[in-house]
């Protein structure tokens, strides 16, 4: 299927592993023009490399180390991308952090601020810095990561929980300033995917359970996530193909949705 993104120039943020590197690969598939972005240079890097050694996607991916946070870094990147590649059609905002877990009382105000710093006033920063890219032309595409977590809180996660569920909130409103301009907004909530961040999160456990990864992941899945309905961790291509076609022309129809990728995690239908 052609997605009528060819020649497009995305910026994909977080996208040395996991989400964010599928994203590029479905984007490149399409023949896209994709930036990488990415705190790890070295890691970023090795992706870049890796992605300009395969012939179809040779000469189209264009990497840059910044963090979201930092305005400047913003304006740095936004530089080099205006002067080496152009202006920006999509931009795919996944990078963040899933902070420190612990119970309300046991998170202090650093916690919190380290947390909302990085996963929602750094979007944010980002949206602010390359809005006016994404209003050139009349047509862009603007997708947000949120989580199953911004609609179905875990009790250990209060700062994660009210970071993505503000971006499902910022996202909605953005969404209703723009499009009469082209400009189409969305949200992507993924659940339980198989990604550096979960893997942390399972070790964590093997440690202290003494169990084995797949004890622990059946464990998580009965205890933690008893509506998912399709029972192992998501795949990162499976999210990525959801974020690609928000990204495409044929999604131009679509504004201001939060699409769920978990596997029927969330028990609710809204």
């Amino acid at each position: 299927m052609d997605l009528g993104i060819k020649g497009k120039i995305a910026l994909i943020t977080g996208a040395a592993t996991g989400i964010g590197e599928a994203t590029a690969r479905q984007l490149l598939e399409e023949e896209a023009v994709v930036v990488l972005n990415d705190t790890n240079k070295e890691q970023l890097e090795e992706t870049a490399q890796k992605l300009n050694e395969i012939e179809r996607f040779s000469g189209r991916v264009y990497s840059y180390p910044a963090d979201i946070v930092s305005q400047s870094d913003l304006k740095k990147m936004h530089d080099y991308i205006t002067s080496e590649v152009g202006v920006i059609d999509i931009l795919v905002q996944n990078a963040g952090i899933s902070g420190e877990q612990g119970l309300f009382h046991e998170l202090e105000d650093d916690v919190w601020l380290k947390t909302i710093q990085t996963d929602l006033l750094g979007p944010t920063r980002l949206v602010r810095e390359f809005l006016s890219d994404l209003r050139t032309g009349g047509w862009g595409r603007l997708v947000f990561l949120s989580s199953e977590n911004a609609v179905q809180p875990y009790e250990d996660e209060l700062p994660y929980d009210a970071a993505k569920a503000a971006i499902l909130a910022f996202s909605k409103g953005l969404s209703n300033t723009y499009a009469e301009e082209g400009l189409l907004i969305n949200t992507v909530s993924p659940a339980f995917i198989k990604t550096e961040m979960t893997d942390e999160l399972i070790e964590k456990e093997m440690k202290a359970s003494d169990k084995s990864k797949e004890e622990v992941v059946e464990n998580f899945l009965n205890e933690k996530k008893p509506f998912m309905a399709i029972k192992r961790r998501g795949r990162v291509e499976e999210v990525a193909a959801v974020i690609t076609f928000l990204c495409s022309d044929k999604a131009s129809f679509v504004n201001g949705a939060n699409y769920r990728v978990d596997g029927g995690s969330v028990a609710t239908i809204n």
